[in-house]
């Protein structure tokens, strides 16, 4: 994996708490920004893919239900 500079503006209030927050957990700001980074995407991922399930799951009971009724069709009870 080649590194890639990745940047965006921000005010000097944020920038300079963020450095702080990094100086405090050792870390360097990129390396604070970063883990950040990461830990949204992957919540952004994990919300998807609970999003996504939830869909699926509403598309399986309503399929199920619709088939409910088809369960005797044709069958003859003697």
């Amino acid at each position: 994996m080649n590194p890639t500079t990745l940047s965006f503006r921000a005010p000097a209030d944020f920038a300079e708490q963020t450095k702080a927050l990094a100086r405090v957990l050792r870390m360097s700001a990129s390396d604070y920004v970063r883990e950040a980074v990461r830990e949204k995407n992957e919540r952004a991922m994990k919300d998807r893919m609970v999003f996504l399930s939830q869909q699926l799951s509403a598309q399986h009971r309503n399929e199920n239900l619709a088939m409910d009724g088809s369960v005797k069709d044709g069958l003859d009870q003697a």
